[in-house]
């Protein structure tokens, strides 16, 4: 009435009022970057778990309390030639038992001579071994055995559990003096993973012989496997997330009533 109309005042700089969905085209490249990467990040730490470790389940207490029974362990692949003192790993000799996998500990190596036992401890190459990884009180005494010469190329190997561990102590008599050939070895224990106990300790005690295996690339991987499972998620989330960011600040900024003039 009286020549009155009424016009909506159009939003500051002409344009529309909102924003393409998901933050941008820039932020839709960055996630789905972000995706792609974790992906390989993801895939590729378990190709390479895959190709550089195998899982094997403990069926008895001999390496008690590093090792319990039915523990499931992760073991490195490696060579025999790879092997050194303290390393917990994996063989198969038919002479100790037919078409199985052992699991012990390497106390020696070819040339040394191992001897049991000086105040209660193990003895290679007449250097008194301390041992934490033994069961609590327990001492390293095992009966029957007095002194082994580990021919070159061979393993003397015991169990953390001593009186209750068939290992080379229960082959004394064979020729090879209860000894084991490196090529019998197929893998080296790095991790507990069931029930998760984590990586094994390093065997400080046999510092004073020669240097000790370097740890295997577990953690690598660990960190590989989380690093891309934590891309994939947060580039898929980020999408929706922005989305719905821009729809909220598109709302805000709507004018709320109409122009009058």
């Amino acid at each position: 009435m009286g020549g009155e109309s009424m016009t909506r005042t159009a939003p500051q700089g002409g344009g529309t009022g909102t924003a393409p969905a998901g933050g941008g085209r820039l932020g839709q490249r960055l996630s789905g970057v972000a995706v792609a990467l974790g992906l390989v990040l993801f895939l590729g730490g378990f190709a390479w778990g895959a190709l550089a470790y195998r899982p094997y389940t403990v069926p008895t207490g001999s390496m008690s309390p590093t090792i319990a029974v039915g523990d499931r362990v992760l073991a490195q692949r490696v060579d025999g030639d790879e092997v050194r003192r303290g390393d917990v790993v994996v063989f198969e000799d038919k002479s100790w038992v037919d078409d199985a996998k052992v699991v012990k500990r390497v106390v020696a190596v070819g040339g040394d001579t191992v001897s049991c036992c000086t105040d209660g401890k193990l003895t290679v190459n007449g250097k008194q071994i301390d041992e934490p990884y033994l069961p609590a009180g327990s001492l390293a005494e095992i009966k029957g055995f007095t002194t082994v010469t580990v021919p070159r190329g061979r393993l003397f190997l015991l169990g953390d559990e001593r009186q209750g561990s068939l290992d080379s102590t229960a082959h004394l008599t064979d020729a090879a003096q209860g000894t084991v050939s490196r090529s019998a070895v197929s893998a080296r224990v790095d991790a507990v993973v069931w029930p998760w106990k984590g990586m094994l300790k390093r065997p400080t005690g046999f510092e004073t012989l020669g240097a000790l295996s370097g740890p295997g690339p577990l953690r690598t991987i660990e960190v590989l496997v989380v690093a891309g499972a934590i891309l994939v998620l947060g580039g898929g989330a980020y999408g929706p997330i922005a989305g719905r960011l821009t729809r909220s600040r598109t709302v805000a900024a709507r004018p709320e009533a109409a122009g009058v003039r």
